[in-house]
């Protein structure tokens, strides 16, 4: 008869059940992971499948015992380093987002929003095509592996020991978080610069002509040139992107 001890049992399960909740959290959380069309089993599936995998690059991990009294801590490590990475690839779309809000606003279509069930919030038009835009560049540039490298490789930068408060502290999440507002005011401002020209025109022209009712002349010219800018600086948005992107991952990714 076969039988197996409690340390073989552990040292065949721990190198894949720690990858596997780090996996699973980064899916919970990370864009187009987190999609409510995924069945969860699905994700399940996929996380075990990629934990199992990259067994050949998770050498010299600890084996931590599952009814020890580091368990708990490993676990919550675990847990908030692959919330961690998918909330720093979640920065990255609502960049992109709040560039889309600032464009909006100076187009004047802010009124156009509509409720967004995956932020659970009101989003205006050009909001959530910026967001769509940029799920796609996500997909094309090969986003989806470059989160899962990041946390293949997040094993050596962040390693299983439990210490879960001093690998928040290591991650700088907040450098991510300064750069948000900056990178959308980067993506947005060839856009912000030419619809101030056109309001500054249309203000001109008030002022030579006045009869003219410039209100019923602005929105049109407005949506009109903002539209054509959009579709001129859309070719531009994948340099930002991939930037944001590589910051990300940077910040997980060990440096060898």
């Amino acid at each position: 008869m076969i039988t197996f001890s409690e340390s073989q049992l552990v040292t065949w399960l721990s190198p894949i059940l720690w990858p596997f909740l780090r996996v699973l959290a980064v899916f919970s959380v990370a864009p187009l992971f987190s999609m409510r069309v995924i069945p969860m089993r699905a994700k399940i599936g996929l996380a075990f499948f990629v934990a199992l995998c990259a067994q050949a690059m998770l050498v010299d991990q600890p084996v931590v015992s599952l009814n020890g009294p580091d368990a708990l801590g490993t676990a919550v490590q675990q847990v908030m380093v692959g919330l961690a990475i998918g909330f720093a690839v979640r920065l990255v779309f609502a960049s992109v987002e709040l560039a889309g809000e600032i464009i909006g606003l100076q187009m004047g279509l802010n009124f156009a929003s509509f409720f967004d069930p995956t932020s659970n919030a009101q989003v205006s038009a050009v909001a959530r095509f910026f967001g769509n835009l940029a799920m796609l560049l996500f997909v094309v540039i090969n986003g989806h592996l470059m989160v899962l490298l990041a946390v293949v490789q997040s094993f050596d930068k962040f390693p299983i020991d439990g210490r879960f408060m001093q690998g928040l502290a290591e991650m700088r999440l907040y450098e991510m978080g300064s750069s948000l507002f900056s990178s959308a005011l980067w993506i947005a401002l060839p856009m912000m610069a030419l619809l101030m020209f056109v309001n500054l025109t249309l203000g001109i022209i008030s002022r030579v002509a006045p009869q003219m009712n410039v209100y019923a002349v602005g929105f049109p010219v407005t949506l009109t040139v903002g539209l054509l800018g959009i579709a001129a600086t859309l070719p531009m948005l994948e340099q930002p992107v991939l930037t944001l992107m590589q910051r990300a991952i940077d910040l997980f990714a060990a440096q060898r």
